[in-house]
């Protein structure tokens, strides 16, 4: 029987980041949640989102290029209709960066309106980036600083201190490190942040991973499934399938076995990079 294991990360950099973040929050008057739009639910961390509480916030379903438009939009109604504001966004689309300065300044109105009564015209607007590991929050900056002044990476774990960050223009950015929680939820939580990259891969079993994000997967996008990796959509036992994956994409080893290890990490990538189409796991 198919017993795997559980799935956590949280390193000690990443308490201190939440004790951080619940120390510089009131240095700041907004905050902006990175969030990544394939997994709107899992990628909340549910710490952060207690220690943030009623501060002003915005949450960015980042990365919704990669994300089924359609779900997408069910996540934002779902999100506004609870009164968060919500932006789905590509960090470094020009129009979508306009669009979150828009929300920022609504916003931000009567605290600007009330500095300028008091004489203190141009008041920066400071803002806390928070996130998960790998929701794009660092690519994000960089597209709001208009230069590389937050590391990006396409691992988890990059940023490990909270730094100031100018943007040349209204905003001034707090970058925090990307922060998981104890314990991570149900297997599919698991499952598909370790999928879309938000956990580490060395404390993960990749082809543990791979196989539960494939069953997930052809479960709800079959048709892109079956046209990415040529396998008939009539086989039904999910170990079977997987292998016929394996080896539709040729990950085959000497004397014709399936390279498992080869094609997990193959599958993962193309998760990642968007090859299979626009896909989300969640819905509201």
């Amino acid at each position: 029987m198919y017993m795997a294991q559980d799935i956590n990360w949280f390193p000690g950099h990443m308490r201190k980041a939440l004790n951080d973040t619940s120390d510089k929050l009131k240095l700041v008057d907004l905050v902006y949640e990175t969030v990544d739009a394939r997994i709107p639910f899992s990628s909340r961390n549910p710490e952060l989102d207690k220690i943030i509480g009623s501060k002003k916030r915005i949450v960015i379903l980042n990365k919704s290029d990669l994300a089924d438009p359609n779900v997408t939009n069910e996540w934002i109604k779902h999100l506004e209709s609870k009164g968060v504001n919500t932006i789905a966004m590509k960090a470094i689309d020009r129009n979508n960066l306009k669009n979150l300065n828009d929300i920022t300044m609504q916003l931000m109105k009567d605290i600007l309106d009330k500095a300028e009564s008091k004489g203190r015209t141009g008041r920066p607007i400071r803002v806390m980036v928070v996130g998960v590991p790998n929701t794009g929050k660092s690519t994000l900056i960089n597209s709001l600083a208009g230069k590389k002044s937050a590391v990006t990476g396409d691992k988890p774990g990059v940023t490990r201190a909270p730094k100031w960050i100018p943007t040349g223009g209204r905003l001034e950015l707090m970058d925090m490190p990307g922060v998981l929680w104890p314990k991570l939820g149900t297997r599919k939580n698991q499952v598909v942040l370790a999928a879309t990259g938000a956990v580490k891969a060395e404390v993960t079993d990749i082809v543990d991973v791979a196989y539960d994000a494939a069953n997930l997967l052809w479960d709800m996008y079959p048709e892109l499934m079956s046209d990415r990796y040529k396998v008939n959509e009539g086989i039904n036992d999910p170990y079977d399938r997987f292998l016929a994956m394996a080896k539709g994409k040729g990950c085959l080893m000497s004397g014709g076995r399936i390279d498992e290890d080869r094609f997990s990490r193959l599958l993962l990538d193309d998760l990642r990079q968007g090859r299979i189409g626009r896909i989300t796991f969640e819905r509201p």
